[in-house]
């Protein structure tokens, strides 16, 4: 859409600008980069990192070893997660690590001193053509940018506009694909007037591809999500500055964010097939070995250094399960090929 006279567009088009454009957020070099805006599970705790790469290794053995065996980390932000994978494996699995081909997706500029090992990727449409392996997006879907609606006092869903400073206006009736998605994902029929909805089908689309994108193995996509039947009414469109949730302004000085309708993403990535429930970190987590339990107290007397270790793993895995908080966010983990389908059933049964 082109922009009205004061500059308004669909948030779509405003958020690809200020994120992605020329001078985006997640374009800019140099810098904290995303960790200094937002804390994720990979900054939170190395533990991550190792569940990743425990579950990278259960997805080769159900893959019988493949000669090549490819980790896409997609949503890279600086190439944390993919070089904790990296560090976890290399104290665990020598064969893994030679036959691994990591793979780090992200709009921004490959950093400084990155392993060399990892292959930089400004798109998935970069990575060879039927990888055998994990695809792994760490909150990548709630930065696809959607556009959107709103009803108005007649109950019609319209597109919200946004100029460069923030403010609204009421666009036009949503419409096409737009309105077959809502009527499906998030129906606005007979909502009150002000009742918003983030009209997820770019981000359907966009896992659809990655999907596609593997010739066997798992992919798995993990992000703050609701489902059809508790949609948010206002919405959960955001913004992060250093650390601090803000209003959300498309003028690139800040991520903005939206959560996922993961549903839609598993119906999109499934085709014709079934589509697997999404399910919750804390419980994929605990599944995949990271423990929130404290050691006992008799560890203090006969290792007090050993206590003080296992105490502080055990409050960051506690954070990474929070329910409140971390543990909350959604795993979407769909089998590519039928060898990783028991693997799926194992960590979601």
């Amino acid at each position: 859409m082109t922009r009205t006279a004061n500059g308004a567009r669909t948030w779509q088009a405003a958020t690809e600008a200020a994120l992605y454009g020329p001078h985006g957020f997640y374009r800019r070099s140099g810098g904290p980069g995303p960790a200094g805006h937002f804390r994720t599970s990979v900054h939170a705790s190395a533990q991550y990192a190792t569940a990743v790469a425990e579950l990278l290794r259960r997805v080769d053995e159900a893959l019988a070893h493949p000669p090549h065996l490819a980790f896409v980390d997609v949503g890279a932000g600086r190439g944390e997660l993919v070089a904790g994978v990296l560090d976890s494996l290399g104290s665990v699995s020598a064969d893994l690590t030679a036959r691994l081909r990591p793979y780090a997706v992200e709009r921004a500029p490959r950093p400084a001193g990155l392993d060399p090992r990892i292959e930089w990727l400004a798109a998935l449409d970069e990575a060879p053509a039927g990888l055998t392996g994990l695809l792994f997006a760490n909150e990548w879907l709630d930065n696809v940018p959607v556009d959107i609606a709103e009803t108005d006092d007649e109950g019609t869903a319209r597109r919200v506009l946004v100029r460069a400073d923030g403010e609204e206006e009421p666009g036009g009736p949503v419409d096409g694909e737009d309105a077959a998605w809502l009527a499906r994902w998030w129906p606005l029929a007979g909502a009150p007037p002000g009742t918003r909805a983030e009209i997820g089908l770019p981000r359907d689309l966009a896992w659809a591809r990655a999907v596609r994108g593997l010739g066997a193995g798992l992919a798995v996509a993990v992000d703050y999500a609701h489902e059809h039947g508790a949609r948010p009414p206002l919405g959960t469109l955001t913004g992060f500055r250093d650390g601090r949730e803000v209003r959300p302004v498309p003028d690139g000085s800040c991520d903005i964010t939206a959560h996922v309708a993961l549903d839609a993403c598993a119906a999109a990535g499934s085709g014709d097939g079934p589509a697997p429930a999404p399910r919750a970190q804390r419980d994929v987590l605990r599944a995949l070995g990271v423990d929130g339990r404290r050691p006992p107290a008799s560890l203090a007397s006969s290792d007090p250094a050993g206590y003080v270790r296992a105490l502080g793993a055990a409050g960051e895995a506690a954070e990474l399960t929070d329910p409140a908080g971390l543990g909350g966010f959604g795993w979407l983990i769909q089998p590519v090929g039928p060898a990783c389908a028991e693997l799926v059933a194992a960590l979601t049964g």
